[in-house]
């Protein structure tokens, strides 16, 4: 022991005197003056010696634990860890013991250095991408805390590709979700070589049964779809653009409605689904979608999907609907308020405007500020225009919230039939009804209606058909269509319950959610009430009631026999007199009214008014990665219902049969998914007769030439 140290505890120590000064990574214990100790900050070892030290110097638990930020429960517990164990009790490593040895930490250096991703060094080492990532710093890699993202910037496209040597690796390292993948030792070159694609590997995933959606995509041309976006097939160094949007398409399928939901499921699950190793983590996917929304149009990018599910599968009727769907906004920007027909209330958001054809699927979708179906019906036709071509024939169904005249008017000036609901009380026809047999879903069906001309109000003549049940009409439909049978008119109106299907269904896929919330902020423009021509109607109602009410008065004074000639004499003029006075007043009250507009722009009536205006191309994007999933979807339920035959609960028998597990085996020329047998043997069989059906023409994933074939475990 020192001598100053000594000369120490020859008295009691002042605990004033006691200090802890922390300077450039180092840490000196002071008494007084003097120096009784001084450690690196990091070395939690020397630090507990020093404690002990400064308890045997004659400083209380209490005071040490305050100058060094302990407890004093700890400050005890050190101290009978030093009596009991000695100076080894106090450099004893505490907590968790670490995931990664030494060697471990070592060889993912090597391996990061070597350009090898976050991910694939954490599925060599058998464990996750974060253990991963922080490890790294500690061997002098810069940066790899965070997960990698994607390399979109212009320069990634020149950088020199890094040669890597094949690896060997235990197989024990490779455990992928909660089975173990067999990494072949060419597919370490080809992560490192850039390759988004999965090259050779056996995966284990719980969502096996998603591959089925692939039958969809193949038939439709995802790929090819994705191209028009401008989304280059060229590798990225982890990932590429088509896999990625696969990968979120495939992540709403299986219910996870909002982006934000894709952390839940196990990423390492859902990536061999799309065809990579593991599924990017969510600030990865928000920045790399964001820029793919940004850098494309999505509405040309849901023309040419819808254009190419309808060459596959031709909507031959021609009859398709349509029908808006409100989104809500909570946030505080000025945006425009529309209907909420959930709450029963307006409130600010935006309105998709869908349009579905007569099987169900959805073929198009405009989006905007919240407005009547007769302001956002013109573009939403004009898409579906360039889907369908100029000379296909469309008949255009709504219901009555969609029966004015005005959206009657935009129909015919788009070329385009259409087919309503009356609104309001039900006319009475002037022809008498006739019976019609009509088959529906295999049976015979009688049905008496009547078909006559009748003239709309501001639009012209249109086509009347009223339907009778049990002698009386119970609903009347409005239409263009002159010469289609008007059984068959009724039959799609039955059928109009289909776009409120998809709606629904597309609840389930997060319909509701906006999926970026930034604005632009801009000079208010929209029409608003003038509150100039309220102020005027006000005034005007005033004098109208006032001159009534002397009416009135005249009236009462003939009635009172009370009064005498002279008395009632004098009460008429003088009400007469004001009376004109007043229809002057009206007169040019009305004349001042006809010169005041009913709507302004909303910044001449108030300088200061502003709104928001939601950027769409994000949400275009998501809407239509949603659209794809609720349509793929759509069509496996039909395939599936036509061996399962039960038209109660084959969509949700269809949605159980996506999370049903499997084994996907990757190899240079083929893909093939084997899935655990389902629940039941009925099941069982209608998946196999599924299958063969579908292994007829093996499809592919979107942006991989590989034939994908289907089997059930045995």
């Amino acid at each position: 022991m020192s001598v100053a140290v000594q000369a120490i505890m020859d008295g009691m120590p002042e605990p004033a005197d006691l200090r802890l000064t922390v300077h450039d990574g180092w840490t000196v214990v002071t008494v007084g003056s003097v120096a009784v100790a001084g450690y690196s900050s990091s070395d939690a070892g020397m630090r507990n010696m020093a404690v002990v030290t400064l308890t045997g110097l004659g400083f209380t638990g209490r005071r040490v634990a305050e100058v060094m930020g302990l407890t004093p429960e700890y400050v005890s517990e050190l101290r009978g860890q030093a009596r009991r164990e000695g100076s080894a009790g106090l450099v004893r490593r505490r907590g968790r013991p670490a995931k990664l040895s030494a060697a471990q930490v070592r060889s993912a250096g090597v391996w990061r250095a070597e350009g090898l991703s976050v991910a694939e060094i954490a599925r060599r080492l058998g464990v996750s991408d974060k253990t991963a990532a922080r490890v790294l710093p500690a061997v002098g890699i810069a940066g790899a805390a965070q997960q990698d993202q994607l390399d979109w910037e212009a320069d990634a496209w020149t950088r020199p590709t890094p040669t890597v040597e094949p690896v060997t690796v235990e197989p024990a390292l490779v455990a992928v979700g909660e089975a173990a993948a067999v990494e072949p030792v060419g597919e370490a070159a080809s992560v490192a070589n850039g390759s988004a694609r999965i090259d050779i590997g056996v995966f284990a995933s719980r969502y096996a049964g998603a591959m089925l959606l692939n039958a969809f995509t193949h038939r439709v041309g995802a790929g090819d779809v994705f191209a028009h976006a401008g989304i280059a097939v060229p590798q990225r160094r982890r990932f590429d653009d088509i896999a990625i949007l696969t990968g979120v398409s495939t992540v709403f399928a299986l219910g996870f409605a909002s982006l934000e939901q894709a952390k839940h499921p196990d990423r390492a699950q859902v990536g061999p689904v799309a065809g990579i190793d593991v599924l990017p983590e969510l600030r990865t996917l928000r920045p790399r979608l964001a820029a793919i929304a940004d850098g494309c149009d999505p509405l040309e990018l849901q023309r040419a999907f819808a254009a190419a599910m309808l060459a596959a599968d031709p909507c031959t009727s021609g009859v398709y609907f349509v029908d808006e769907h409100f989104m809500p906004y909570s946030g505080a920007l000025p945006l425009g308020k529309g209907w909420n027909t959930k709450r029963r209330h307006a409130q600010p958001g935006r309105v998709d405007t869908l349009i579905a054809d007569a099987a169900g699927r959805a073929v198009c979708f405009t989006t905007g500020e919240p407005s009547g179906l007769s302001t956002s019906l013109p573009a939403t036709l004009a898409e579906l225009r360039r889907i369908t071509g100029d000379d296909a024939k469309i008949m255009l169904g709504f219901d009555r919230g969609g029966a004015y005249p005005n959206v009657f008017t935009t129909c015919r000036k788009a070329n385009v039939d259409w087919v309503t609901y009356r609104r309001g009380k039900l006319v009475v026809p002037t022809v008498l009804p006739i019976t019609t047999s009509l088959i529906r879903d295999g049976k015979t069906v009688t049905v008496v209606h009547t078909d006559e001309t009748v003239t709309v109000k501001d639009y012209g003549t249109a086509r009347q058909i009223t339907l009778f049940e049990n002698g009386a009409p119970v609903l009347q439909i409005l239409t263009s269509d002159t010469t289609i049978c008007a059984g068959a008119l009724i039959t799609f109106m039955r059928a109009r319950w289909r776009i409120e299907n998809l709606f629904k269904y597309l609840d389930f896929y997060g319909i509701d959610y906006l999926a970026d919330y930034t604005a632009t902020i801009e000079v208010n423009t929209r029409p608003v009430d003038n509150p100039a021509r309220k102020a005027t109607r006000s005034q005007l109602k005033t004098l109208q009631t006032e001159r009534d009410r002397l009416r009135e008065r005249i009236g009462e004074v003939h009635t009172d026999r009370t009064l005498s000639i002279a008395a009632l004499n004098r009460e008429s003029t003088a009400a007469q007199r004001k009376i004109r006075t007043l229809e002057k007043k009206i007169a040019t009250v009305q004349d001042e009214l006809k010169t005041i507009p009913a709507k302004l722009p909303a910044n001449v009536i108030d300088p200061a008014a502003k709104r928001a205006v939601h950027r769409a191309n994000r949400r275009g994007l998501q809407m239509v990665l949603r659209l794809l999933a609720a349509n793929a979807e759509h069509w496996l339920a039909d395939r599936l219902n036509a061996y399962l035959q039960d038209p109660d609960e084959y969509r949700a028998t269809t949605r159980n049969l996506l999370h049903l597990g499997g084994t996907i085996t990757y190899t240079s020329s083929t893909v093939h998914v084997e899935l655990d047998p389902p629940a039941t043997p009925r099941l069982t069989r209608v998946l196999t007769l599924l299958l063969d059906e579908i292994n007829t023409s093996p499809p592919h994933l979107p942006g991989d030439s590989r034939p994908i074939t289907y089997t059930i475990q045995t």
